[in-house]
C-alpha cells in the first residue's frame, strides 16, 4: 500500500473524559467505531462534564423567656395597666416574662456557590452550565507493514485541535433531587502530519452529543455532602452510553474535600473503534487505513476515582484542584485539573479552569492497523479489510482549557 495525498480522516481522539462537570456530566472522549465486515465507518468524537453542589443557608433556634402577663391579657383600660405593674411593686414580687419561647430564624448571608462540585439547582429554580473549551490532543505513530505489504512513510503525528460548546440545563424537582438535559457542539481539525509525504487533514463541524440524567444529594448536614447520578448519552456515529457517578465530600473550615467514582457502559455503533483516514489510491481506488485500539470489541467499560477539594478563597473567589486516574478500556490516564471561580453575586458564577493528562499507558502502546483497499506488493487490489501492521504509539499528550458560565435562577 503506497499513502496518498489528501486522504479524509476518517475518526478522531483517544479515550478518555472530560465531567460533568459531569462532566458531570461527561461524555467518553471516542475514536471512530467500525465494522470490519462493511466499508469504512466515519467520523470520531471527543466529550466533556461539569459540577453540582450547593451550599446551605444555616438556621438557629433560641429561646427567651417574657413576662408571661405582658399582653397576654390585654387591660381593658390603660389605668389597669398601670395597677398591674403596680401591683407587682407592692407585692414585693417580680414580674418575670414567662409566656412563651420566641424561635427566632437567622439565616447567614452565604452563597451557594455554583462553580462547586456539589452544584445542583434548588426545588424550583433552574441551573444551567455553558462551557466554552478547547482540546488539544496528539500522539505519534511508527507504522511497520506486515510481509507483502509496504508503505511510503511509515512515520506520522496525529494531533486533534477542538473547539466545543456544552451546555448542561437542569431543574430541582426538590432541593435534593434534579433532572438534567446536555448538549455538544463541536468544532475540530484532525491532522495525520507524516515525515515526508503530504499532511492529511478535516474540518469538523457538528452537534455530536446529546444526554439526559438524574442527580440525587443524598447527604447534606454540616460536615458530610454526597451525590449520586445518573446519564445516558448518545455520541454521534460512535456508541450509546450509560453513564454513573457518585461523589461524598467532608467539610472542613471553608473547603471541602471529597473522592469521586464514575462508571461507564458504551455500546459501540461498530465491533472495532480508533483512528483512521480515507481516499483513493494512484489507481482511484477507494482506500482507508484504520489504526485499531480494540477489534472484536462492540461494548467497552471505563472507570475512573479520584481526589479534590473545593476552597472559598474570599467571599467572591474559589479555587478547585482535583486529580483523577481512569481505566479507558484500551489505556490508562491519569490528569489533573484546577479551577479558579468567580461569583459576584447568588445566581451567576465564571469558572476558569485546566486540565493536563500527566500520565498515559497510551505511550509505547503497539497496536494493530487496518487497510481497506490495500495493494500487496505485486499489486493486486484488496477489496476487503486486512490487517496490514502494527503501530507503535509514543508521546501521548493531552491539554484542556475551559471556561464555564454558570446560572441559577
Amino acid at each position: 500500500m503506497k499513502k496518498q495525498m489528501s486522504w479524509f480522516i476518517l475518526a478522531a481522539a483517544v479515550l478518555g473524559l472530560n465531567p460533568a462537570v459531569a462532566a458531570t456530566n461527561s461524555g467518553t472522549r471516542a475514536a471512530s467505531s467500525v465494522d470490519f465486515s462493511s466499508q469504512p465507518a466515519t467520523r470520531a468524537r471527543t466529550n466533556v462534564n461539569y459540577q453540582k453542589y450547593q451550599t446551605r443557608t444555616t438556621t438557629r433556634t433560641y429561646n427567651s423567656n417574657d413576662g408571661k402577663n405582658l399582653y397576654y391579657t390585654q387591660p381593658v383600660n390603660r389605668s389597669a395597666l398601670y395597677k398591674q405593674y403596680d401591683s407587682g411593686r407592692t407585692s414585693q414580687t417580680t414580674t418575670v416574662r414567662t409566656s412563651r419561647a420566641e424561635t427566632l430564624r437567622t439565616e447567614l448571608k452565604r452563597k451557594y456557590y455554583l462553580a462547586h462540585p456539589f452544584f445542583q439547582p434548588l426545588g424550583g429554580k433552574f441551573g444551567s452550565v455553558t462551557d466554552l473549551s478547547y482540546t488539544d490532543n496528539s500522539y505519534k505513530i511508527n507504522l511497520t507493514p506486515v510481509t507483502g505489504f509496504s508503505i511510503s512513510d511509515p512515520k506520522a503525528t496525529w494531533s486533534t485541535k477542538q473547539f466545543s460548546v456544552k451546555e448542561d440545563f437542569s431543574y430541582g424537582i426538590t432541593d435534593r433531587i434534579a433532572v438534567l438535559g446536555m448538549l455538544r457542539y463541536d468544532s475540530a481539525k484532525y491532522k495525520f502530519d507524516w515525515t515526508t509525504a503530504p499532511d492529511d487533514e478535516m474540518d469538523d463541524n457538528d452537534l455530536n452529543m446529546f444526554g439526559l440524567g438524574g442527580q440525587w444529594r443524598f447527604v447534606d448536614n454540616d460536615k458530610w455532602i454526597a451525590t449520586a447520578s445518573a446519564y445516558y448519552q448518545h455520541q454521534k456515529d460512535i456508541s450509546d452510553n450509560v453513564i454513573l457517578d457518585i461523589k461524598a465530600g467532608y467539610k472542613v473550615a471553608r473547603s471541602t474535600i471529597y473522592g469521586l467514582a464514575r462508571g461507564w457502559y458504551v455500546d459501540f455503533d461498530g465491533n472495532s473503534y480508533g483512528n483512521g483516514i480515507e481516499g483513493k489510491n494512484e489507481s482511484g481506488h477507494e482506500q482507508s487505513l484504520f489504526l485499531a485500539y480494540k477489534t472484536d470489541v462492540s461494548n467497552a467499560f471505563y472507570f475512573e476515582g479520584g481526589l479534590g477539594v473545593f476552597s472559598v478563597l474570599d467571599e467572591d473567589w474559589t479555587f478547585n484542584l482535583e486529580g483523577i486516574f481512569g481505566t479507558y478500556d484500551w489505556h490508562n490516564q491519569a490528569s489533573l485539573k484546577a479551577a479558579l471561580g468567580w461569583q459576584p453575586n447568588d445566581w451567576f458564577a465564571l469558572n476558569l479552569y485546566a486540565k493536563m493528562a500527566v500520565y498515559d499507558s497510551a505511550d509505547d502502546k503497539k497496536l494493530d492497523y487496518y487497510v481497506y483497499g490495500a495493494e500487496t506488493s505485486v499489486g493486486v487490489y484488496q477489496d476487503s479489510w486486512v490487517k496490514h501492521g502494527t503501530a507503535d504509539v509514543n508521546d501521548y499528550k493531552e491539554t484542556t482549557v475551559g471556561l464555564q458560565a454558570i446560572f441559577q435562577f
